[in-house]
This record gives structure tokens, sequence and C-alpha cells, in this order.
């Protein structure tokens, strides 16, 4: 099955996308502190999820004027979230398809049925997302939304980051 990461771009945009050369970097990866069973574990998604009734959604109308720039904030997803509250701002997939079952990009119902069997430590209260295709080299990322969540996990004691790609 060939994978067309353009397919919901507008025409326009498309050509200046496919232009960019891809990266091919190893994965990020560090070892777990302690057995899985015991860590605490949050999950983040690029599919730009946001909670309707309380935050704002995404950026996409800046993209859409420049085509290389991407939202580079983040919004907090409790553990307790109900699908119906969650909405999706993201220019490069079809949000329609995520919102029929959120967990294929945020798979918090499964994760907690893990921590339920024991499988992991525990399911943290809090969950991150983020607007994918963002540019790599962005200063956002490394000086702003990268240490203010670094110190959000530290502070709820989560072992494992888990990012589940849109």
């Amino acid at each position: 099955m060939t994978v067309d990461s353009y397919k919901y771009l507008p025409r326009s945009m498309r050509a200046g996308y496919e232009s960019v050369p891809f990266v091919d970097e190893p994965p990020v990866f560090a070892p777990l502190p302690k057995p899985l069973h015991r860590c605490t574990v949050a999950l983040m998604t690029s599919a730009g999820f946001y909670l309707k009734d309380s935050q704002q959604p995404f950026d996409t109308e800046r993209e859409k004027r420049e085509p290389t720039w991407g939202d580079p904030t983040y919004r907090v997803i409790p553990a307790d979230v109900r699908q119906e509250q969650i909405g999706a701002s993201h220019l490069h997939i079809n949000s329609q398809d995520l919102l029929e079952d959120v967990d294929v990009v945020l798979p918090i119902r499964a994760f907690s049925e893990l921590a339920r069997r024991g499988r992991i430590g525990a399911l943290a209260s809090e969950h991150y997302s983020f607007m994918g295709y963002q540019d790599r080299r962005l200063a956002d990322w490394r000086n702003v939304q990268g240490p203010e969540l670094a110190a959000r996990l530290k502070e709820q004691a989560v072992d494992v980051l888990l990012l589940a790609p849109a």
C-alpha cells in the first residue's frame, strides 16, 4: 500500500512540501529506569488533538499561509477524557478518521487496561498532543515546549513517554 503523506493538503502546497529533503535519523531511545510493570507511562500524539470545550485548536491558518511553519504548541489531554470531548486540528491527516476512534493515535483506553492488568505500573494523569509535521530545527521546541514538557513529566514522575504518531 502506498502512503501519501500529502493527500490532505491543498494541491498548491504539495510541491513545497515534496521539495523538502527527507532526513533519516536513528530513533530517540533511553533505557528504562526500572521494569515496565513498575513504570508510570504518559502518551503523546502528533494528531493535533485538543479539548473542544476548553482548548484552542492548533493554528492551521498560519500554516496555510506559511507552509514550512507548524504550530509548535501542545495540549494537555487528561487520562479520563471521553472521545466526544476531543477535537482534531491538522492539515496532513484526515482528522475525521482519527475522531472515529481516538485510541488509534492516543491509546488511553488500551494503556488503562495494561495498567489494570499490571503490565505497566500506572498510566499518567495527563497526556500530550502536538500537531505533527514540524520543522525539526524549530527553536520553540528546543527552548520552550521541550523543557516545559520535560518539567511536567518530571513533576508527575513519568518514567516512559510513548509517542503514538498520527
